[in-house]
């Protein structure tokens, strides 16, 4: 299977969250995981609001950067490019997206044209859950704590 994460479904792995057990399951099936580029932004953006809003000390914080970075590095990370642009113009004609959920799906998208193969879209956003769907990728499946 191939596993296409945003960052909403990538932090699960690194905190323990809603639905972060059924990802982790989905993470260890999977043959390869799949994210944009700018997840890595988002990523180490959230760990570190994390750790400014809670009770996270600097030694979780440089664990879990640390597997971040770690695995990062095994991830096909699809770059932003004219071919993607063009893509996202697509994708925000026809879904209230943000810029970086347009991102997200536009890069899935291209993955899944390529590599057609089992492959799972996951996210924790109700309106980008609902345009990967409507653009014909299967998505995660999980109850109604998007928001």
């Amino acid at each position: 299977m191939i596993l296409y994460l945003d960052t909403s479904a990538l932090v699960k792995r690194y905190f323990l969250e809603p639905y972060s057990d059924e990802v982790l399951a989905s993470w260890k099936a999977a043959n390869q995981i799949v994210t944009s580029v700018v997840a890595y932004a988002e990523t180490m953006a959230c760990i570190y609001r994390k750790k400014r809003e809670g009770d996270l000390g600097d030694t979780l914080i440089r664990k879990i950067t640390d597997s971040f970075h770690q695995e990062w590095e095994s991830f096909i990370r699809v770059k932003v490019n004219d071919e993607l642009n063009g893509i996202i113009d697509r994708v925000v004609k026809g879904h209230p997206l943000r810029g970086f959920d347009a991102i997200h799906l536009a890069s899935a998208m291209v993955i899944h044209e390529r590599i057609p193969e089992d492959f799972l879209f996951a996210c924790f956003d109700t309106r980008l859950d609902r345009a990967a769907q409507l653009e014909g990728l299967n998505t995660f499946p999980r109850g109604d704590e998007t928001n």
